[in-house]
């Protein structure tokens, strides 16, 4: 590996630090504005990225890129797939976190990794290896012993796996630069977001004129709290391998977890500990295949 490579892999690695503790934490800033109802969090959250993502790609001089996906309905209908998906996804987390069900979120983005190799195996014809396969049964089976001896669905923690799942899926179809697509998502929820905003809400924190200027800078930082940890984790998608850049997705959920138990006093049931210790078991097995196929692949390539 050249300097300048190792230099690019450093700063991947930091990138992907930084982007997955922002998703980690992004509770207390939830959880600071917990008064204002989710639905309107949700829409301050797109109104804020749009103008934030607008500003950025303006800088960049990329909306050329916008126009041309703007043109293509095969892009557009994808997109808007993903908008409702991904519109849905910070909707459920918003309202987990400032409903005491963090654990549940947490819970979610542990099962993702997971329900990631499903739908690549249903949907683009990937093979799961044998303890891919055994590592889905064994979180396949937390969730059963959650059902059959607790008699509770983690209905949040399936509900932020799928829907980050399937947008991950749709996503990874189009094709498309992050920055650009979500732009162009936040677009097509801009004026859903503005009607409530403007017409609907009628809460004590929806008029932004008698609002303390405190609230208001927090509303208005849903756009950075958003997007800073995207673009952190293009940065590091576009310098580290899949595989590398794999191993930093378990700080965000790990972050969250600590933060519900010993900051937010959320209760470690019983039920919840079982099948915690389900997935956990499972994303050692996955990791650990991870790490032996990549070997392997290092192996083949440098004996060729």
């Amino acid at each position: 590996m050249t300097p300048e490579e190792q230099q690019r892999a450093r700063q991947g690695i930091l990138l992907a630090i930084g982007a997955y503790t922002m998703w980690g934490i992004a509770p207390i800033y939830f959880k600071t504005i917990s008064e204002v109802s989710p639905l309107e969090i949700l829409s301050h959250r797109v109104v804020w990225s749009f103008v934030l993502l607008a500003f950025l790609l303006h800088l960049g001089r990329r909306w050329r890129g916008v126009r041309d996906v703007i043109k293509s309905k095969k892009k557009m209908g994808f997109l808007l797939s993903t908008s409702i998906l991904v519109g849905a996804n910070w909707l459920i987390f918003i309202w987990a976190v400032n409903a005491n069900h963090m654990l549940d979120a947490s819970l979610g983005y542990y099962i993702n990794p997971l329900i990631n190799v499903v739908l690549g195996m249903l949907f683009l014809g990937e093979r799961l290896r044998k303890l891919q396969w055994f590592a889905v049964a064994l979180a396949a089976c937390g969730v059963l012993v959650q059902l059959i001896a607790f008699g509770s669905v983690p209905v949040v923690a399936i509900a932020l796996a799928l829907s980050f799942g399937f947008y991950g899926l749709l996503r990874k179809k189009v094709s498309l630069e992050a920055q650009t697509g979500l732009f162009i998502e936040t677009l097509i929820m801009l004026p859903a977001a503005a009607v409530y905003l403007l017409w609907i809400a009628d809460s004590s924190t929806s008029n932004l004129m008698v609002n303390p200027m405190t609230l208001n800078l927090l509303l208005i930082a849903a756009g950075i709290v958003t997007t800073l940890p995207l673009l952190c984790f293009t940065g590091a998608a576009t310098r580290l391998k899949l595989s590398t850049l794999g191993f930093f997705q378990y700080i965000g959920p790990s972050l969250m977890f600590l933060l519900a138990v010993l900051v937010y006093g959320e209760a470690f049931t019983s039920d919840k500990a079982i099948t915690f210790a389900f997935i956990w078991g499972a994303l050692l097995v996955f990791s650990f295949d991870g790490l032996k196929t990549n070997r392997q692949s290092r192996k083949a390539v440098s004996a060729k």
